[in-house]
């Protein structure tokens, strides 16, 4: 039965809880493997018990690595695919046979690719770790089976020498190789370190290598023996790791240099509105205005959603709310766009309903097609009455001794839908003391594009409006009911007060 450690699992992240349970798992098993290396370096002039204690450094260092990629997952960095051990080898096939061994990769000449060779795929453990031993004194060289495999070589050639091994080493590792082996013989150190190697059916591999000099009864070095395993998709899955890392942080950095941007842009186009909007020529009563705008909560990037309130050279104002689809730098400039040519527009007189057929032709000709809804008032200070024309947008809510309602819509289709579209105009007449709100659907809408309960509670704060001092007053009554949920999309609000 499997351990629990290599059981198959889901291709999504597992939870915190599990992964914990997997780097405890595997720090048991690696003290219960030590356990058995210090067992057997007790007897390490036995070559049986040597080999056995160099199989247990192997493990050790695997555990390690595996324990390295949950730690990996537990903190959400992208990590390697955790694989199962191999299994063993089929009855009656011969260890490091091909019927165990594929090698599926192919050369390439550039040494800074050389760590992205293809993985091997193994049938038994041992394919990938060999074992040899070079004698000094006789020049014997012993390579193992497993050895053989791992360099491609065939056995008939017999296996290299020391002076022969750099023939089949990248040019980069050779001296890398050199020094290992010299400090080995000359110093009495240890092996431990990495190469890559050309086998002779052209496959790049990376070989780690461990060993010791063997000495004599006079302590001179006799021989040096060395265990080399074939750590090719180790290190493909650890580049793979590193680059995904980096491309993450990348992905980051720009998400944040372009929310920084949007948001500027945005700053610099909408007006903070807080206060009073005054007509020209000292003429009647100021409009009380305040405005907010929510970023959407899911991605928190600035979108295409716009709010304004402009005194007009004829003596009225303009009033107005859109959104449009997307977000980040593209749709906060087409916002941007739209509002300036909204602008110009009515400073020009342009009526509402010829006002938003004009926004209508613009958007749907524009370099960058994208849909919106907008909404477009002219308030009259004398008359005191609200002409008003829309595209596919929430009405405004009127709200008026304590109750509130929504005014009625006239005809309007989304802006950028369809071409030469007519869109309709209708008035309302207003009182002093009346608090309008206008708002994107953003507002009310919710996480759930089909809850639209969102209008209805707008309209139960009429009696807290009613009470409220000024326009900021009943904006922040709005945010105390909208504020703090989850929202899919961006969203503004304009509240707006008839002065007395």
């Amino acid at each position: 039965m499997p351990s629990p450690l290599f059981a198959d699992h889901p291709a999504q992240p597992p939870e915190p809880g599990a992964v914990d349970a997997l780097i405890s798992q595997t720090s048991r098993l690696r003290g219960e493997v030590d356990a058995v290396r210090r067992d057997a370096a007790a007897h390490d002039d036995d070559p049986q018990q040597r080999w056995q204690r160099a199989l247990c450094d192997l493990a050790m260092h695997q555990l390690d690595e595996l324990k390295a990629q949950f730690g990996q997952l537990r903190t959400g960095a992208p990590a390697t695919t955790l694989t199962a051990p191999p299994a063993p080898a089929p009855e009656g096939a011969a260890p490091g046979s091909e019927e165990d061994t594929v090698f599926d990769g192919s050369f390439t000449s550039d040494a800074g690719a050389a760590y992205g060779e293809a993985p091997a795929r193994t049938g038994s453990l041992l394919t990938r770790v060999g074992s040899a031993e070079w004698n000094l004194l006789t020049d014997e060289v012993s390579w193992s089976d497993e050895l053989f495999q791992i360099f491609g070589r065939a056995r008939e050639l017999g296996p290299m020498s020391l002076d022969d091994m750099p023939t089949v080493v990248f040019s980069e590792d050779q001296s890398r190789l050199q020094a290992m082996v010299t400090d080995c013989l000359i110093d009495g150190k240890p092996i431990d370190g990495e190469f890559r190697i050309v086998r002779s059916d052209a496959k790049v591999r990376t070989v780690h290598m461990t060993g010791e000099p063997v000495l004599d009864a006079d302590g001179f070095t006799a021989s040096m023996w060395a265990v080399l395993r074939d750590v090719s998709e180790l290190r493909r899955s650890e580049r793979a790791v590193r680059e995904s890392r980096d491309s993450l942080e990348r992905s980051r950095q720009i998400e944040r240099t372009e929310r920084r941007v949007a948001v500027e842009l945005q700053e610099a186009v909408l007006p903070p509105w807080r206060g009073s909007l005054r007509f020209a020529h000292g003429g009647p009563a100021p409009l009380d205005v305040a405005g907010h705008y929510f970023p959407a909560a899911s991605t928190g990037l600035i979108g295409g959603d716009w709010y304004d309130a402009l005194a007009l050279p004829a003596g009225d104002a303009l009033l107005t709310v859109g959104d449009l689809t997307g977000h980040g730098v593209a749709a906060t400039s087409s916002m941007a766009m739209l509002l300036g040519a909204l602008r110009g527009m009515a400073v020009a007189g342009i009526r509402p309903g010829a006002l938003m057929g004009h926004l209508n032709q613009l958007l749907e000709s524009s370099g960058q097609p994208a849909l919106g809804s907008a909404m477009c008032c002219r308030y009259d200070p004398v008359a005191q009455t609200l002409t008003w024309a829309q595209a596919g947008h929430p009405a405004p809510l009127l709200f008026r001794d304590g109750t509130g309602r929504p005014l009625r819509r006239p005809e309007g289709v989304l802006l950028g839908a369809t071409p030469a579209v007519a869109y309709g105009e209708t008035e309302t007449r207003l009182h002093p003391g009346d608090v309008l709100v206008l708002h994107t659907d953003g507002l009310t809408r919710g996480v759930n594009a089909l809850d639209d309960t969102g209008v209805a509670r707008l309209l139960a704060l009429a009696p807290r409006l009613a009470e409220a001092r000024d326009a900021q007053d009943c904006l922040r009554s709005v945010l105390e009911e909208f504020g703090e949920e989850a929202r899919g999309d961006d969203a503004c609000v304009m509240v707006v007060r008839v002065g007395s």
